[in-house]
């Protein structure tokens, strides 16, 4: 072997200890985040591709930090995200940012799963909590402290139907109505149209006394959880409207069948429906027989306009051990404003920064191929996500509200009188609150 070989073989010996040597210290550098999320839709309805906003933020992420690595396991439904989360967090394996389903957010947060924020967000001069509606914001605090960010946002407006009230000369209400326009739009269409003595067309399917309450301006519990004001007069109001309302079916059941074939004038929808059911063919397979639009909730005699807001969070584990890391990834996800216009086109929800959901390009997407007069504009939509309410949050609050409803329907079904009954609500769930 001549002296050229042996110094190219050499070289090449070389190289490849350079290189293994090089490739091993990459390994041994390079950090793993594990993110925790569930494939399809959180609002229940179709969805396209459930990760492209996710993996278009992990992209984007690992470019600008390339030492770490975000995985995450494909395919968990959001039916089983709780189960497998619980197991995740018995082996002392949950991932290091994690989405937190809305009836987990309170247990999570009371047992110390979850990291608080409020250091992070109070010393990263990069992150300002004014850039979120405040209502989404709200959604990730326990006990006034900040435990999870707001990825998305779905209020509830309510979907009337246009062609229905055009049949019976009645206008679309503005986004200004009152309980009173309600019950009597719902009172002329409530009706027998074919003669054979059974009513078959109806004012409204599925709207709840929580719903009212929420417009009626009722804070229905103390914040910290330890009381409830179920015998406060607006409660009192409340009732009397949904008995109201309820009578003017005459004892007939409205189901959901009926709403679909166009029988009935208005239901209360998430804006996730909307998005949904508003574009071809969508509209087609669901709802093709009549227009429709989506306007405000209508307005109690103590409160407003407004409605609950439901919200998707995403916080991190307190026992992780790259917290500094998983916020600024955290932030990719719920702050960075790319990552929340995708939202725009990969989602049914509303994103949850401001300037986003107020950006023309949001007035292009969320308005595209509306059905009926596309009353639901950027402007309807941002301060209907301004003046959402957030539920409370406290570790019982689930479980009371289930307390109070069972009670609360046998007042509006007649089976109680409403004569006292509130005070004896009061009492039940506070006897729970305080023991």
């Amino acid at each position: 072997m001549n002296k050229f070989k042996i110094l190219a073989m050499f070289a090449l010996i070389f190289a490849f200890i350079c290189f293994s040597y090089y490739a091993y210290t990459k390994r041994q550098k390079q950090i793993i985040i594990h993110l925790g999320i569930f494939t399809g839709s959180n609002w229940n309805v179709p969805a396209g591709d459930p990760y492209a906003v996710v993996d278009n933020a992990i992209s984007n992420f690992e470019k600008t930090h390339p030492n770490v690595k975000i995985i995450y396991v494909n395919g968990i439904r959001k039916q089983d995200y709780a189960e497998w989360l619980s197991e995740q967090v018995l082996k002392d394996n949950e991932p290091d940012v994690f989405m937190v389903l809305s009836d987990d957010f309170n247990l999570y947060s009371s047992i110390g799963l979850l990291q608080n924020l409020d250091d992070f967000i109070n010393n990263d001069t990069d992150f300002s909590s004014n850039a979120y509606y405040k209502p989404a914001l709200d959604y990730g605090k326990y006990k006034f402290q900040q435990y999870a960010l707001p990825f998305e946002s779905v209020p509830t407006l309510m979907f009337v139907n246009k062609t229905l009230l055009e049949h019976e000369g009645i206008p679309i209400p503005n986004n200004n109505w009152t309980w009173q326009d309600f019950l009597d739009i719902c009172r002329a269409v409530t009706k027998d149209t074919n003669n054979d003595g059974q009513i078959d067309q109806f004012g409204c399917y599925d709207y709840t006394w929580q719903q009212a309450a929420i417009s009626n301006n009722l804070q229905l519990f103390k914040e910290d959880g330890t009381f409830s004001h179920f015998a406060d007069n607006k409660m009192k109001e409340t009732l009397q409207f949904m008995i109201e309302l309820r009578q003017i079916n005459h004892g007939c059941i409205v189901t959901a069948k009926d709403f679909d074939m166009g029988k009935v004038a208005f239901r209360p929808f998430t804006f996730a429906e909307y998005q949904t059911y508003k574009p071809y063919p969508w509209r087609i397979k669901k709802y093709s027989s009549f227009e429709w639009d989506c306007i405000k909730m209508p307005a109690g005699p103590s409160g407003t306009n407004i409605s609950q807001l439901d919200t998707l969070l995403i916080g991190i584990s307190s026992r992780s051990k790259q917290k500094t890391l998983a916020w600024e990834f955290l932030k990719k996800l719920c702050y960075d404003s790319e990552t929340q216009k995708l939202l725009l086109s990969n989602s049914q929800g509303v994103p949850v920064i401001k300037s986003v959901v107020e950006s023309d390009e949001a007035g292009q997407d969320l308005m595209r191929d509306a059905p009926g007069d596309e009353k639901m504009n950027i402007s309807t939509i941002s301060n209907v996500m301004e003046t959402a309410i957030s539920p409370p949050k406290f570790k019982k609050y689930s479980l009371s509200m289930l307390i109070a409803d069972n009670e609360i329907k046998k007042i509006i079904d007649g089976t109680i009188p409403l004569n006292n009954a509130l005070n004896k609500v009061q009492k039940k769930v506070n006897d729970f609150l305080q023991n």
